[in-house]
């Protein structure tokens, strides 16, 4: 007897249908025979199946089984099979009737004892369910509250093969997993930081506003201790909410990789991530022989703060390049090539040489020149010039530090950011995603006219600090954006001095 369902696997971040086929053979010799690409997690699923079966009670067929997994040449490497190929065996040996076999498709990782376990990627299945026209999607319990974002099509959440068997077969009635986007950001939407408990720093605070409302990439150099991954820890706080959109867009990455907490269903948050400096490339830019998203993409709609940035692998670094440019990251393998997302902003903390301490007034520095220059060589050109904010974070005072009034918050910062991203949404029009930090250089000339006196001191500070083409386009651009934050139409001096202030590298911080 031949037995149909529906269930998915993943490719990258997007779930593709698979027909699960079981074909039992009566009288033939018993032997389990499993086809479609399947990897080592879905080869083995055989025996955790049979043993899953006989523990609820049902019998495993002493048949001629062949398990067909179609498409053939799309790889499987996931556990989530094993319940549907349960529910197959169980209907193509006759212990199962169903009439919404095909209406309803099925994911699931199945214990020994029966009970299922979670699912990576179920977000993505559930909108793939919805575009093929299911009704409803039978998930494991962990999974319900994530699937159910997606409306049109029912999530019915279920705990263990005894409760889908019972399901199936209209025994059992389990109704639809709600979803509430109330609950959800009470539960995961509010942050537990803020920039009031960052000491002093308010010119650094003035800084990371500026880059925050034009999503312009930063640098921060000082000695240790002086706040730099306070300052980048708390960005999330003042960068506008979530839309619905981006929300759902750095979901299906976390639920493709498993990275979203027990019983969260959407990220409400934006992403902030913090690799260590021994990251490789692939753990960078995501990899594998099927790929996967790696930090880039998992910052995606957020932040990826690089702490020490020179004692990263240069070559790693490297690889930030294009998707900074692009705002997207491609892997390439000989099975094809994927594209993950990777819109997001880069903040970098470095000390100004080895030992920390140049230009520290509280203690001497032991570096010679030649080794602050080796420090620096650890960072191409091309890198830092797409940092378009270079700021020094001194050291806090004394005073500053027990100083009990607090100083700057994110509130503050956040009403400021948002002001000025409206501002820039209306400059390039509605559900456009560019941003001042963005904007190409045919629209620079269009929308960053200078005053006179302003455009005298842009041609000073071009001579004077032998600045590039494209450190003259980005002081623009931070220009624009503190501008913004003014309300002002145009870019005055007192704007394009404050932005020139921000290229700390080009105004030779180290001779």
């Amino acid at each position: 007897m031949l037995a149909k369902l529906t269930t998915y696997s993943l490719l990258g971040i997007d779930a593709l249908p698979v027909e699960v086929e079981v074909d039992i053979s009566p009288g033939a010799i018993p032997k389990t025979i499993l086809v479609g690409l399947a990897e080592a997690a879905v080869r083995e699923s055989s025996h955790r199946i049979e043993r899953a079966l006989v523990n609820c009670g049902y019998v495993k067929p002493v048949d001629r089984i062949v398990i067909n997994l179609s498409p053939a040449d799309l790889p499987k490497e996931a556990a989530s099979f094993d319940l549907p190929i349960a529910l197959g065996l169980l209907v193509a040996s006759g212990q199962l009737a169903s009439d919404v076999l095909g209406h309803y498709a099925a994911i699931g990782e199945l214990a020994l004892d029966g009970t299922i376990r979670p699912a990576k990627g179920a977000l993505s299945m559930a909108l793939s369910a919805k575009e093929q026209g299911l009704k409803g999607f039978v998930v494991p319990a962990a999974n319900a509250q994530e699937a159910a974002v997606v409306e049109g099509i029912e999530i019915i959440p279920v705990t263990s093969l005894t409760e889908a068997v019972g399901y199936y077969s209209g025994q059992l009635d389990i109704p639809p997993q709600p979803f509430s986007w109330s609950d959800a950001v009470a539960s995961f939407g509010k942050y537990g930081v803020d920039y009031s408990d960052v000491r002093g720093q308010e010119s650094a605070k003035r800084a990371v506003t500026v880059a925050a409302a034009g999503a312009h990439h930063l640098l921060m150099l000082g000695s240790p201790g002086t706040g730099k991954t306070l300052l980048a820890s708390r960005l999330g706080t003042i960068l506008p909410e979530l839309a619905p959109e981006e929300s759902l867009q750095t979901t299906r990455i976390y639920s493709a990789v498993g990275r979203l907490q027990p019983g969260q269903a959407l990220m409400l948050q934006r992403p902030f991530r913090s690799p260590h400096h021994t990251i490789s490339e692939a753990g960078l830019v995501g990899g594998g022989s099927i790929p996967t998203p790696g930090e880039i993409s998992l910052a995606h709609n957020g932040v990826l703060f690089l702490d020490e940035l020179p004692e990263f692998n240069r070559r790693t670094l490297e690889v930030l390049r294009q998707p900074l440019e692009d705002g997207c990251v491609t892997i390439s393998r000989a099975m094809g090539s994927l594209t993950f997302p990777a819109n997001l902003m880069l903040v970098a903390a470095m000390n100004p040489c080895p030992c920390g301490y140049f230009g520290d007034p509280r203690r001497q520095c032991q570096c010679n020149p030649m080794l602050i220059e080796r420090y620096m060589s650890r960072i191409s050109g091309p890198l830092l010039d797409r940092l378009d904010i270079h700021i020094e974070v001194p050291p806090v005072p004394f005073r500053e530090l027990s100083n009990q009034t607090a100083g700057t918050n994110s509130e503050t910062m956040k009403a400021q950011v948002v002001a000025a991203r409206e501002i820039q949404q209306r400059r390039f029009g509605k559900g456009s995603l560019r941003l001042n930090g963005r904007m190409p250089p045919s629209q620079i000339r269009i929308f960053c006219k200078l005053e006179p006196d302003a455009e005298s001191l842009l041609k000073s500070a071009m001579e004077e600090m032998g600045l590039s083409a494209r450190a003259h386009d980005k002081i623009l651009r931070i220009g624009r954006t503190i501008a913004d934050l003014e309300a002002s139409e145009n870019i005055t001096a007192a704007h394009l001095s404050e932005a020139i202030n921000y290229r700390t590298l080009d105004r030779s911080y180290w001779k």
